[in-house]
C-alpha cells in the first residue's frame, strides 16, 4: 500500500513517517510541506523528499493528512481528482469548512476522526453506554488538556467525548453545550454538557468524561503519553480504508466498534 503524509515536518507528520516506513506491507511515497517551509527538500526515505506541491508526488492508495483546515481541503481536491484515499486527523473546520471537504469527498473513501488512538475510541465507546445508563440525574463534563502550542479548543477528542455523552443521551451536542462559564452564570441547567480547557508545556493530550451526581462521581479518563500512539492508529486505519468502497468512516468502524 502506497502512502502520502502531509505536514511531513511537523510532530505528527515525522511521527507518520517513521510509522509507515517501519510497518510492513505499506511503502511512504511521497511527502509535503507548506510553500516556504525549510523542509524542502529534505529526504525522509528512500527516493522521498518533501515538496511543497501534492501534485508532485507519486500515485498513491492512501493520503495521510494532519494539518490544518485550509490545507486539508486543498489536499482532499488532489485525492478526489487521484482517486485515492484520504486518512483525515486534522481538527478545526468551521461549519462552512466542514460542508465543502464533506462535498469534496463524497465519493471518496474516507476515515475522519478526532482522534486515531484505540484507547481513545474505546473510551468514547464506553462514554456513549454510560451515557444510556446514567441519564440526566447525573452532570455532564468533558475536560482537556493540551500542549501550549495546540491552536484549537476544546479539542476535537473532547468534542468526540462530548458527542458520545450526546448520543447516548438522545440529544444534539450544540442543542446542550456549555463551553465556556465567566462571571454570575447562575445555576447548572440539567442535561448539559459542560467543557473545561488546559493549556501548557507539552501535554500530548488528556481527556476525562465526567458523570456527577449528589451521591458518587464517575470518570472515564485517557493520558496519551506519547504521539506515536495516534500516529499507529491512522496508518492502521490507512490500511484498513484500502479495503473499503467509497464513503465516510471513522475509527469506530475501523476498530469494529460500531
Amino acid at each position: 500500500m502506497r502512502i502520502i503524509i502531509t505536514g511531513a515536518s511537523g510532530r505528527m507528520g515525522q511521527m507518520l513517517i517513521r510509522t509507515v516506513t517501519e510497518a510492513e506491507g505499506v511503502q511512504l511515497v511521497g511527502a509535503t510541506e507548506r510553500q516556504g517551509s525549510s523542509a524542502i527538500g529534505k529526504n525522509v526515505a528512500d527516493g522521498v523528499v518533501i515538496v511543497d506541491d501534492l501534485t508532485q508526488c507519486a500515485q498513491a492508495d492512501v493520503l495521510i493528512d494532519f494539518t490544518a483546515p485550509e490545507a486539508c481541503l486543498s489536499h482532499a481536491r488532489v485525492v478526489a481528482a487521484k482517486s485515492m484515499a484520504m486518512v483525515i486527523g486534522t481538527t478545526g473546520f468551521d461549519a462552512s469548512q466542514q460542508t465543502e471537504l464533506d462535498e469534496i469527498l463524497k465519493d471518496t473513501p474516507t476515515v475522519v476522526a478526532a482522534n486515531y488512538s484505540v484507547g481513545v475510541n474505546l473510551a468514547l465507546n464506553l462514554i456513549q453506554q454510560a451515557a444510556e445508563v446514567l441519564n440526566a440525574d447525573y452532570d455532564a463534563e468533558i475536560y482537556e488538556a493540551h500542549h501550549k502550542h495546540k491552536v484549537d479548543a476544546p479539542s476535537g477528542t473532547a468534542l468526540a467525548m462530548g458527542k458520545a455523552v450526546a448520543a447516548g443521551r438522545g440529544v444534539k451536542l450544540d442543542d446542550v453545550a456549555v463551553y465556556s462559564r465567566e462571571g454570575i452564570t447562575g445555576a447548572r441547567e440539567a442535561g448539559s454538557i459542560g467543557f473545561s480547557v488546559a493549556r501548557g508545556g507539552n501535554i500530548v493530550g488528556d481527556h476525562k468524561a465526567m458523570f456527577i451526581a449528589d451521591e458518587e462521581r464517575i470518570e472515564i479518563n485517557h493520558f496519551a503519553s506519547d504521539r506515536m500512539v495516534f500516529a499507529k492508529g491512522a496508518v492502521r486505519a490507512a490500511m484498513w480504508l484500502c479495503k473499503q468502497d467509497a464513503g465516510r468512516f471513522d475509527m469506530q468502524d475501523v476498530l469494529g466498534l460500531k
